[in-house]
Parts: structure tokens; sequence; C-alpha cells
């Protein structure tokens, strides 16, 4: 996340009620730099308040497109995303990328599709570190048996994203 510079506003951010609740975006003028939450736990250095209120046109382009996914018109985006920090997190995010609509995997199929098999964990903190919830689908990772485990946004969203998809059946035990 880069912060305003007074001289250069280049960052702008965009906050939109989803049915998961309201997201803050956050975009330069080339690229997707972070979705957040706004309830997150997130690092509190970037506020709204730290960067320039600017629209832009990558904002609205993430917006329209979420709002597109969450009619069940959109199934995969096409946003320019900002790169990985390093090139273990960039091969989880490109499988994470591959995972269909719909459908989920575990963290020891992604640690195996990257050609780590005993990485699970450090799967899942890479995608735990995940900027760009819902675009980059880090909700359709779930636990080797089938449980849904971890999500950034609370467990309660990312049931109601793999619902959303069709990857859950409505009545499993314990949903309401």
């Amino acid at each position: 996340m880069r912060k305003k510079d007074p001289g250069n506003p280049t960052v702008s951010v965009r906050m939109d009620e989803t049915p998961v609740g309201p997201l803050l975006i956050f975009a330069d003028h080339e690229q997707l730099l972070e979705i957040r939450f706004d309830d997150s736990d997130a690092d509190s250095s970037g506020t709204p308040e730290d960067y320039s209120p600017a629209g832009s046109r990558l904002l609205n382009q993430t917006v329209l497109q979420l709002r597109q996914y969450f009619a069940g018109t959109l199934s995969v985006f096409q946003l320019p995303l900002q790169p990985a920090v390093n090139e273990f997190q960039q091969s989880v995010r490109n499988e994470l990328l591959r995972i269909p609509w719909g459908m989920t995997v575990s963290y020891s199929e992604i640690a195996r599709r990257i050609g780590r098999p005993s990485a699970s964990r450090a799967v899942g903190a890479a995608n735990g570190r995940n900027p760009f919830p819902i675009v980059v689908p880090c909700h359709r990772v779930i636990g080797a048996d089938g449980s849904l485990t971890g999500f950034g946004g609370g467990l309660d969203r990312k049931r109601t994203l793999l619902l959303l998809e069709g990857a859950l059946p409505p009545t499993l035990p314990g949903m309401c």
C-alpha cells in the first residue's frame, strides 16, 4: 500500500457497499493496490483520509466488476493487480486465479500444484496476505477435510461467497 504523496496524489480510494459489507478499494492509475473489508483488523496506517479521494477509471471498473460478480454475471475478474511481494506469493496467487467459480480446493492441493507439496501452511500464510479478496478468490480454498478455514474477512463472509458461487450446499450443518 502506498501512502499519498502530497505532491503526487496518485492513489485513489473508493468505498462500495456489497452483500458482504463495505469494501475499501485502493488503486492508482495503473493497477489495483488493495481491497479491504472496512471492519478488518488490517494495518491502520492507511485509512481513507490518508489517500486521495479522487475517483479513477480503475476504481469504477473494479466496482462494476464486483457488482457483476455479486449479481452472478461475472465469474472471472479482468483487473490489473499490483504484483505480489515475492515469487512464492505470486505462484500462490496464480493458482488461486485458476480455481474456477463454484469450485473449492484445499491448501494442500494448492501446495501440490505449485510444486511445494509440504508447504500447505506457507500457502495458508500467503493466502492470508492476499490483498485482493474476492478478485483473487482465496475464499475458494478450504481445509483438506472440506471445512471452511481461515479467511481475512471472516468465515461468515467466506461462507456467503461460496454460497453465492454455488460451491456449498445451502444446508450445511451449523448454517442458519
